[in-house]
Parts: structure tokens; C-alpha cells; sequence
């Protein structure tokens, strides 16, 4: 079960949560803002989060990771090429927001690893390394729920943004062009920005 969430703090994001409905287990990716928003839903639907899970080290993307590290007691997960992001308040964007956001504590998560629950190690998502808009962006992909969680990679009307510290157009493209674009057509984007789209609509849109 895939659950958005928009909060809301500098700017409006969607946080996910990714559940499996047997164990009541699951993942939050990316809870930008609201906290407490996020985990009275947590707690109303009697849910046990394993892990925090961000697409890139902005801000916006993480901005209640360590309040919900702490009372859920679940670790954060990053990519190691946006780990410095979550200490430097200038490269994660929140200095210039008039509030520093940081999470000093984390994980490091891999590309092409497999990110299963413990309470059903069927239940899983897939690591992909989709640089461009930070150096250390991934899309998380479930193959079993046709979904992939791209963060800021690409929206449902086009490429992510590169002119932040880190950006690279390039790569952004790259990763586009060969990593999202290629998955299963009938597969659901949902990004942090915009409302969903199926792999077959963005490439009719991009391509």
C-alpha cells in the first residue's frame, strides 16, 4: 500500500509511506515537514516503520527525519554522496530558508541494493541511483507494486531542477533517459512535487 502525504513547511512535499497491508509494516520516504502530522498517522493506523528512507539530502525531503528517527526509534537511510547534505545547512538549502535543518544521525543505503522488511522479506524496494538533481538522488522502485519513488528527479511535467550546489544536467538527464524511463511502462512515478505518472506518459511527454 502506497500512502501520500502532502506536508507542508518552507514548501508544500509529498511524503509517502510504503506498507505492506499483512504485517502492517512498511517505510516513510521522505517526510519533509509536519512531524507530528506524520507520526499521529503512524500511530492512528497502528503501523511499525523499519526505516526512513530519503531520495536526496534537500531539506524540504527531510526536514522531520530526525524528529521521527527519534520517536518511532527507526533509522534514516541515505545515499552516501548526499550524506554531507544532512549536516551542511547550506548544500541541504535550509540556511537559506531561515531555519537550520539537520540529521546528524544516519545510515547509508547502496545502489542496486534491495531494501526488504524484516517482518516480510517479500515486501521490498529496489535502489536506484538517479544523479542529477543532488550528486547522491535515488529513485526507490518496487517492481511488485509497479511504483518508483523518484524524489525531485523528474515531476509529472518534466526534469527536476540542477541549479542548486550539487545539480549536474547531464547526469540528470542520464539518469532520466536510462534509468527511469526504462522501467516497466505501466510503472507509477510519484515524486515529490507533482501529482502521479506512468512511465509510458512521461516518455510520451519527454522523449
Amino acid at each position: 500500500m502506497v500512502k501520500e502525504l502532502t506536508v507542508y513547511g518552507t514548501y508544500a512535499e509529498n511524503c509517502y509511506f510504503f506498507i505492506d497491508d499483512a504485517t502492517k509494516s512498511g517505510f516513510i520516504i521522505d517526510p519533509g515537514a509536519q512531524a507530528g502530522e506524520i507520526y499521529d498517522i503512524v500511530m492512528r493506523n497502528g503501523w511499525h516503520i523499519e526505516k526512513i528512507l530519503l531520495t536526496h539530502g534537500h531539506f524540504d525531503h527531510m526536514g522531520a527525519a530526525e524528529q521521527l528517527r527519534t520517536a518511532l526509534t527507526t533509522p534514516v537511510y541515505i545515499y552516501p554522496a548526499d550524506a554531507r547534505y544532512l549536516t551542511d545547512t547550506r548544500l541541504n538549502l535550509s540556511a537559506s530558508s531561515g531555519h537550520a535543518v539537520t540529521v546528524p544521525h544516519y545510515e547509508e543505503l547502496y545502489d542496486g541494493e534491495t531494501i526488504r522488511l524484516k517482518a516480510h522479506s517479500g515486501f521490498y524496494l529496489k535502489v536506484i541511483h538517479t544523479p542529477g538533481h543532488t550528486p547522491g538522488s535515488v529513485t526507490f522502485y518496487s517492481p511488485e507494486e509497479h511504483v518508483a519513488f523518484v524524489g525531485d528527479t523528474l515531476y509529472e511535467h518534466g526534469p527536476g531542477l540542477t541549479n542548486f550546489p550539487g545539480g549536474n544536467r547531464a547526469e540528470l538527464e542520464h539518469s532520466i533517459i536510462d534509468k527511469v524511463l526504462t522501467l516497466p511502462p505501466d510503472t507509477v512515478l510519484l515524486s515529490g512535487h507533482s501529482s502521479p505518472i506512468t512511465v509510458a506518459d512521461e516518455r510520451r511527454l519527454l522523449l
